[in-house]
């Protein structure tokens, strides 16, 4: 039995991203009307994850929020408990996951249904009761691998002004806050794709 069994996942058609303008790495300009046909109910739809996972002609919506105090970026690294057995073992900018059902709980659908998954993944993977700000910078694609190549990433930039956020889960292990200098620099390689794209743009 696959790992997925009956788990559904939020995906867009790969024809809709390309509608959008396809593009390969971080998008950080023309967002908002993109993010908004993405989120339009009327392009989404939840999909069987152990199907989504192998269908690169749809692309499943990842909200990947980096969290930054200072000049620090939080980091850490990807145990087997993380349900993408293909990024074990590489160091991770990004805290988000898969957008489920569950999200559209009291009738919630597009953009409220998508806050909702943000809200659910930040706390179900850290304790993490600081004050911050929340704002989409970008987005991300990197077809140059099969993971990349069913996901797109929807970028977050949380900036907080006190560095106490713990992992609340297994799959996030070794976690700590790192100079961004230091991320883009002798620490670059054990980055997963995602995370040293987000490194490269933000430094």
């Amino acid at each position: 039995m696959s790992k997925y069994a009956g788990e559904e996942v939020l995906v867009v058609t790969r024809s809709l991203f390309e509608e959008t303008g396809p593009f390969e790495g971080i998008r950080n300009e023309g967002i908002d009307a993109v993010i908004a046909r993405l989120l339009d109910p009327a392009n989404h739809f939840f999909m069987d994850r152990a199907e989504a996972e192998d269908d690169p002609s749809h692309k499943q919506l990842i909200p990947y929020c980096i969290i930054r105090c200072g000049s620090r970026i939080l980091n850490y690294t990807r145990g087997k408990a993380g349900g993408e057995a293909r990024l074990h073992a590489k160091r991770s900018v990004g805290v988000g996951g898969h957008i489920n059902p569950v999200d559209t709980g009291g009738g919630k659908t597009g953009p409220d249904a998508y806050q909702a998954a943000v809200e659910r993944e930040l706390s179900e993977e850290l304790v993490f009761d600081v004050p911050h700000t929340n704002r989409i910078i970008a987005l991300l694609n990197d077809d140059s691998n099969p993971v990349g190549q069913v996901h797109l990433g929807v970028v977050h930039l949380i900036e907080i002004g006190d560095d106490a956020v713990r992992s609340n889960e297994d799959a996030l292990a070794d976690l700590c806050f790192t100079e961004l200098e230091e991320l883009n620099g002798p620490l670059f390689d054990r980055l997963e794709t995602w995370s040293q794209h987000c490194v490269r743009h933000l430094a």
